[in-house]
This record gives C-alpha cells, structure tokens and sequence, in this order.
C-alpha cells in the first residue's frame, strides 16, 4: 500500500508516519510539506521522515498529478493549523484549507485512488447548547478555521468521486505528546503551565466544552479511513472522530492536571469574554463503523506523556506563549524577517 501524506512534517504527522510504519510494516509512505515547522524537533534522537519512503517539499497548492502516481490513499493533514493563526490569515485560510483541499481530491479521483482521508474537526460545531452534536446536527462554525473546514467537506460532498472512498475524519481537540510538539493546544498549554511555573493560567472562566484526542488516537483513526471500504459508512463519509467519555470542560482539562502535577495552582479568568466556542460531541457513529480503532489513550496517560517529555527536555520557559512552540509565532518571525509572504509562501 501507498499513502501520500500532505503535512507529514507537522504535529499530527510526526506521530503518524510512525504509527502508521508500525501498524503496517510494508507500507511505503509520501510525504509532502511546506517544511514551516520540520525544524521544531522535541526530545528526539532522530527525525520522523525517516519513515519516510520519498518526502515532497512545496506548497499544498501546488501539488502535481504526477505525484500521485500508484498511491493508493492520500491522507490530508496540512493546512493552516487553528483559530489563532486563521484569524490572522482568515482569506489564505479559505485558500489554503478549502480550495486547495478541494483541488486535491479532484486530482486524486483523476489518479484513480481508493481512499481520501481529511482532517477535519469538531471545532465546526462552534457554539452548540443541548445535546452532544452527531454528525446530522447542524454545524455553526465561528472561525476562519473552522468555516474552511465546513467548506471543504461541501465542496466535496458535491463531487463524482467516481470509484474513490472520501472519509473526513472530524477529529476533537488534539492534545498529546509528538516529536514535533505543540503547545498551542489546550492540555499541553495546562501540562506546559504547570511545568514551567506550577500555575495554570485559563484564559477563559473555564466552563466552555472541549472533546479531546491524543495525537496517537488521531493516527489510530487515520489507519481506520485508508483502507475503509464504502459499505462501511458510506462512499463519502464525514465522521466524527474521538470517544464519548472525552467530552470536558476546560476546567475539568485543568484539574486533571494538577491531579497529575501536585501542587499546581490554578488561575481561571474570571472577568474574561465568554468563550462562544463551546461544544460536546457524539462520537457513536465512529465506535459503531471502526469498532478495531477507537481511542484508548486515556487523559491521564495524555498528560504523563507530556509531563515526562517536557522533563526530559528540562522545560522551564515560562513565557512559552511567545515562543517557538506556539505556531503562530513561526510564521510571524518568517514573516517579519521577510522569509515568507503574506500568502504564506516562501520567499527564499
């Protein structure tokens, strides 16, 4: 089996390439990434590509048909990553996110492959009271991110795909260790707090709702939708992707640590705006169609993780919100030292 991974240099993709060698020993991996963050290596002796089969490197816009020449599946991770950096690029974020995905499916139902897997998320959802949101419920996204997400998967849904099997994989909010950490997420934010200073800072009152996965879930998800078959689910597929019992509140995500980080403090903002992007979602439909890949990393085993890496790397950088491992900030010093434009390309 062939897979071509757009992204594969990112957060979710260092952990999968691995995960995804391991479970199918004979794999042969394509990867294809605009290498913004491939130089943000945490706590490894050795690089994720070397997984790796053939890696790309160039912009997600521009990927050639050529490309995908005998690849079987394509998973599709790269995009501009969350709210934060889609606020500040909201028009490159419908680029980006929505067309180009949209440009590649078309080019992989010309190349006749079997699967198509999107990383979606239930960040569409955006603020949803009542009940847990299926994947039937109607989605009310709040963010640039978001709204490219919705997008895509409509711009698909109206497709012949032909003999092509499209699955997008709504995942939760991603949390976990990977090689190629981030910190702008909410559980490694609390677990890097309560590391560096020994307080948790919530910037908002705390009650908003959050399903979580770990990254290595997201890849277990992933192995599911490359080989799915299109009686299970259907020819196109938008799906849900996390655990029923992973639904918190933000507070509930804090507390958790200081259970596993003793005498951590907590600080909740409680003069802060209320955060709309507040939901609870159902994830029956993915335990009923992928019974073999539910989640089974728990939040405890989440947090020791990134307790223990950031330890072996003697984390103590209390103002990690201003630093490399925030991506927004990569772009913005590429930006200010005229690396890449306003379009996110690079300039050199």
């Amino acid at each position: 089996m062939k897979v071509f991974i757009t992204g594969n240099m990112g957060y979710v993709g260092s952990t999968l390439t691995q995960y995804l060698k391991k479970t199918y020993p004979k794999i042969q991996l394509i990867g294809y990434d605009t290498s913004f963050f491939g130089h943000l290596l945490t706590g490894t002796d050795f690089i994720p590509e070397k997984t790796i089969t053939t890696q790309y490197f160039g912009d997600v816009r521009e990927i050639s048909q050529s490309m995908l020449n005998g690849v079987d599946a394509i998973v599709h991770l790269a995009g501009v990553s969350n709210d934060p950096i889609g606020k500040e690029f909201e028009e490159v974020t419908q680029d980006i996110n929505r067309h180009a995905s949209t440009r590649l499916a078309k080019l992989a139902i010309k190349n006749g492959i079997k699967n198509f897997v999107f990383a979606s998320s239930c960040s569409m959802y955006g603020q949803a009271e009542g009940a847990s949101k299926k994947e039937s419920d109607k989605t009310n996204p709040l963010t640039a991110y978001a709204h490219s997400k919705i997008g895509t998967e409509e711009d698909i849904k109206n497709i012949n795909l032909g003999d092509m099997s499209f699955t997008s994989l709504r995942f939760a909010t991603a949390c976990g260790w990977s090689d190629r950490l981030r910190l702008d997420l909410v559980l490694n934010d609390f677990v890097a707090c309560a590391i560096s200073s020994g307080k948790i800072t919530v910037l908002s009152d705390g009650t908003p709702w959050r399903p979580l996965i770990d990254v290595e879930d997201m890849s277990r998800a992933i192995a599911w939708a490359i080989t799915r078959k299109k009686n299970n689910g259907g020819q196109y597929l938008a799906i849900n992707a996390g655990k029923n019992s992973s639904n918190y509140q933000v507070k509930e995500i804090a507390n958790a640590v200081v259970s596993m980080i003793p005498k951590t403090k907590i600080s909740i903002n409680k003069d802060a705006l209320p955060d709309k992007r507040s939901y609870t979602v159902d994830f029956t439909m993915f335990e009923k169609l992928a019974p073999d890949f539910q989640p089974i990393i728990s939040l405890e085993k989440s947090i020791n993780r990134l307790k223990d890496g950031l330890l072996k790397l003697n984390f103590n950088d209390k103002e990690f919100r201003n630093s490399s491992l925030i991506r927004l900030n990569i772009l913005r010093n590429y930006l200010n030292n005229n690396m890449i434009d306003k379009n996110l390309r690079w300039k050199i």
